[in-house]
C-alpha cells in the first residue's frame, strides 16, 4: 500500500495526469459534441444520422481511433524513470522490484480507467445535451448508450495498460511512443487494406475494439472501397475477452520484463 501510495503521489505530481484529463474531455465530450451538433448526415460522405442506431454507433465508436492518446501515455509512463534515472533510486529504496513493478502496474491501471470514465463521461453529457437542443431522438435508448460508451472506456483503460507493456520492453521513451502511434494508426489500417491479410484483423487490439464497441463502419467502408470482402469482426463477447488478454499480457510484460534487466 505504502508503493501504491507512492506511485499515485509520483503520477499525482507530473502534469500527465492533468493532460489526460483535458484530454479526454476535448476527446469525449468536445469531438463528439461537435459531430452531434454538425449531425451525420451532413458528414462528406453523408453517415447516417444520429436517430438511428447504425448513425449512432459510428459516432460513438469513432472514439476507439483515439486510442492512441492513452497508449502514448502508458508507454510515456513507463518509461520516464530510465528517461529522468530515477529508476535507480527507487530500487535502492524499494529493492524487492516485483512489488514495485505491480504498485506502477496498479497505479497505471487506475489512471487508464479514470481516463475511460473521464472520457465516456464527458461524450455521453456532450451527446445527450446536443441531442436535446436540437431535439432529436437518438436511435438507442440511453442505457444501451451509456453501455456502449462504458464499453469504449474499459477499451482506452486497456489500451494504456498496452502502452505500460511496450514502454516497459523498450525503455527508450521516442521508440516506445513512435511504435504505440505507428501501429494503431499505420499497421492496423495499413493490414486492412491488404487482401487475405485482413483476415488477421479481428485478432489485433484495434479489431478487438470494434469488436466489443460494435463499430463496423470503418472496416465496412474501406472493404467497400478497396472491392474487397467485408473483414468479420468478433462477437463483442469475444472482443471482451481478447482484449482482456492483451492487456493480461501488457501486465505480464511490464512487471516480468524489468525484474533482472540492468537499469543503469
Amino acid at each position: 500500500m505504502n508503493l501504491l501510495r507512492a506511485e499515485l503521489r509520483r503520477v499525482l505530481a507530473t502534469r500527465m495526469w492533468g493532460g489526460l484529463l483535458l484530454a479526454a474531455v476535448a476527446l469525449g465530450g468536445g469531438l463528439v459534441g461537435l459531430m452531434a451538433l454538425v449531425g451525420p448526415e451532413n458528414f462528406d460522405p453523408p453517415m447516417p444520422g444520429l436517430h438511428t442506431e447504425e448513425g449512432l454507433r459510428s459516432i460513438l465508436g469513432i472514439l476507439g481511433f483515439t486510442a492512441f492518446v492513452p497508449a502514448a501515455a502508458g508507454a510515456l509512463a513507463a518509461t520516464s524513470e530510465y528517461r529522468h534515472g530515477t529508476a535507480a533510486v527507487t530500487f535502492m529504496f524499494a529493492p524487492r522490484r516485483g512489488r514495485v513493478l505491480a504498485a506502477k502496474l496498479a497505479t497505471h491501471a487506475i489512471v487508464g480507467l479514470g481516463y475511460g470514465i473521464a472520457l465516456a463521461g464527458s461524450a455521453a453529457v456532450a451527446l445527450f445535451t446536443v441531442a436535446a437542443l436540437r431535439g432529436v431522438s437518438l436511435g438507442m435508448p440511453a442505457p444501451t448508450v451509456l453501455a456502449l460508451l462504458a464499453r469504449i472506456g474499459v477499451a482506452m483503460a486497456v489500451y494504456l495498460l498496452v502502452g505500460t507493456g511496450v514502454g516497459a520492453l523498450l525503455r527508450n521513451q521516442v521508440a516506445a511512443v513512435c511504435v504505440v502511434v505507428g501501429y494503431l494508426y499505420l499497421a492496423e489500417p495499413v493490414l486492412m487494406m491488404i487482401p487475405g491479410v485482413n483476415a488477421l484483423y479481428p485478432l489485433l487490439p484495434g479489431g478487438a475494439t470494434a469488436a466489443l464497441t460494435d463499430f463496423t463502419y470503418v472496416a465496412d467502408a474501406m472493404s467497400a472501397q478497396l472491392g474487397n470482402d467485408a473483414v468479420a469482426l468478433l462477437p463483442p463477447a469475444a472482443g471482451a475477452l481478447l482484449l482482456t488478454g492483451y492487456a493480461l499480457a501488457a501486465a505480464a510484460i511490464a512487471v516480468v520484463v524489468p525484474m533482472r534487466r540492468d537499469i543503469t
